[in-house]
């Protein structure tokens, strides 16, 4: 009775488990998908029908001429050639830097693309302003008794390429001959530190605060997985804080007071995102605004008022993200410039202390053996290794549980109908013969935390996106291509996504299989419902399961095979009798 219970609980976690996406997200991810489409829709017509128009106060208190970066009609070319720019040009980025307004709002990423087709575009992260969805940063200065550079004001640059090594200082004097500056340094990956510098030469003091922030109009749309953060974010004094779209909408504006920490906006792989000094309090805050009916979103921090006297400067360094989030890439940044918890830009979840070390596992048998898939196979080698005593003990006592079978066949038989007194009986057995019926359950049991974690490297981490394994396999963060209605890649058809749940691919059939041979190694349940449900179970996870990443279906296969082979010698060591496809 223990037994079953416990079995039964375990069968209905992973089933919850496993089936919360099919029958509860994937229906709230066609509605979000229909919102953000209807969005879109909104925002075409006001485009064609609306003059511009004064956006919202969003955040820091900004002067009025800083308030609103309008959306437009102009494509990405127009828009990009309306402005004088500086160019920027790494191995991983490329894009510009309007000097109208001094805000960066052009970053297309080198080393990714939209799809595995290598002719695919690139991916763009930032968008100009001018075209329908801005998405940009800046950085500039709320003052006193002073003239700011706003949104219409030219810089000069003293080069026209940012590049590793090169760096770029804009510069503007306001009508007083305050001269403002911004120094742009990038490295060769995605970090660009900001230098903001002010030198009065007005004849009186001045006050001036630095601001930084990231402004995106219209909801981009996101996959709506419960595992997965997808909008704003940050660390404020430690904390992490995930705001989601809706919810900031709800709200309208968080704020937080912090010394150290980011702040930005988070795609499934992608980050743009402000780092103050991390010396140096500043008063941040997430914003939701609106442009007619579309959604804008804003996170900006503002630091602490500087008093300059004539003849005097100042001048305070922050820092933007804007690129991949690679996990080694993340972890050194937050080294190098002691920035308060910046790795968990990656959703690695509540399982962090174990889904971030199977990363690096991963990550390591990679270099060695140049391939993600064979690093899954080879991790999967590792975690049976280290739980071989247990799974071996297990599997000893399910082969004396199944050399058991004809006794407890006989008590069924004996006792009838009489649960308590078979119960009894059985108890008894075990007791006698040294058999513990839990002890099947620790297979199971182990690998689901195992399994879970594995998940989660595979959905949230860039490094496995579009990773290859062999033969159709050429993304491992994706389902498996090949499917029953389509012949396995024999027929040519676009299968309807209504019949997604039965295109079950090659991987998948084979982990079913897989896990029936494992099931018939098992003793037989007493309980001839318990049976049923059990002969069911790999035929339900082939179907649950074909829509997972495939990286994690061949985790799954691959385990099972070395379980299978693992049990098969066990038993046959035992004396007991097996066949493969049936119980004997």
């Amino acid at each position: 009775m223990e037994k079953r219970n416990l079995f039964l609980a375990i069968v209905l976690s992973m089933a919850i488990l496993f089936g919360w996406q099919f029958l509860f997200e994937a229906p709230r991810q066609a509605e979000m998908q229909a919102r953000q489409a209807a969005e879109q829709k909104a925002l075409e017509q006001e485009l064609a029908a609306q003059p511009e128009q004064k956006a919202p106060e969003l955040g820091v208190t900004l002067p009025e001429t800083l308030r609103d970066r309008p959306a437009g009609t102009l494509s990405r070319e127009d828009a990009l050639a309306a402005e004088a720019r500086v160019r920027v040009d790494t191995p991983r980025l490329i894009g510009s830097i309007s000097l109208k307004g001094a805000r960066l709002d052009d970053l297309t990423l080198l080393n990714y693309r939209e799809t595995i087709d290598p002719d695919s575009p690139n991916i763009v992260l930032l968008e100009p302003t001018g075209t329908e969805k801005p998405y940009y940063a800046e950085f500039g200065w709320i003052g006193q008794d002073v003239t700011l550079p706003d949104r219409d004001s030219v810089w000069r640059a003293d080069n026209d390429t940012l590049s590793p090594g090169v760096p770029v200082t804009l510069s503007w004097t306001s009508p007083e001959g305050v001269t403002f500056e911004q120094i742009y340094i990038l490295d060769e990956s995605y970090m660009f530190t900001v230098t903001q510098r002010v030198r009065n030469n007005s004849g009186k003091a001045i006050s001036v605060a630095p601001y930084g922030l990231v402004s995106r109009t219209g909801t981009p749309q996101i996959l709506g997985f419960y595992i997965l953060h997808e909008g704003l974010i940050g660390v404020f004094n430690d904390e992490l804080n995930e705001i989601d779209y809706d919810e900031l909408q709800e709200d309208g504006t968080i704020r937080n007071d912090t010394t150290g920490g980011w702040l930005g906006i988070t795609d499934k792989f992608w980050l743009v995102t402000l780092i103050p000094n991390q010396e140096a309090p500043v008063k941040t805050s997430f914003t939701a605004g609106k442009r007619g009916t579309v959604n804008k979103y804003q996170a900006d921090f503002l630091g602490e008022a500087v008093s300059i006297p004539a003849g005097a400067e100042t001048e305070m360094t922050n820092r933007l993200f804007a690129g991949a989030k690679l996990v080694r890439l993340l972890d050194e940044y937050r080294d190098l410039f002691g920035v308060s918890r910046f790795d968990l830009a990656v959703d690695f979840g509540w399982f962090y202390f174990l889904t971030k070390p199977i990363f690096y596992a991963l990550s390591w048998f990679n270099t060695q053996l140049g391939n993600f898939g064979l690093a899954i196979l080879a991790l999967t080698i590792c975690i049976k290794l280290l739980f071989f005593p247990l799974a071996n003990k297990s599997y000893k006592s399910m082969s004396k549980m199944k050399q058991l079978q004809p006794k407890m066949q006989e008590m069924k038989e004996k006792y009838g109908d009489d649960r308590q007194k078979l119960n009894a009986e059985m108890m008894e057995l075990y007791k006698k013969e040294k058999v513990n019926p839990l002890s099947g359950c620790l297979p199971i049991a182990i690998q689901i935390p195992v399994f879970f974690a594995l998940y989660k490297v595979l959905f949230v981490t860039i490094e496995m996106r579009h990773a290859p394994f062999f033969g159709w396999i050429q993304d491992l963060s994706a389902k498996d291509p090949l499917g029953i209605l389509t012949l396995f890649g024999l027929v040519d058809w676009s299968v309807p996504p209504i019949l997604d749940v039965v295109n079950i691919g090659i991987w998948p059939l084979i982990m079913g299989i897989t896990m029936y041979v494992q099931q018939r190694l098992n003793p037989a349940p007493p309980d001839p419902i318990q049976a049923k449900i059990f002969m069911f179970l790999p035929i339900f996870f082939t179907f649950i399961l074909a829509g997972f990443p495939a990286g994690l279906v061949i985790y799954w296969a691959w385990n099972n095979l070395l379980s299978v082979l693992q049990q098969y010698v066990i038993m046959t060591r035992m004396g007991v009798k097996v066949s493969l496809f049936g119980r004997t």
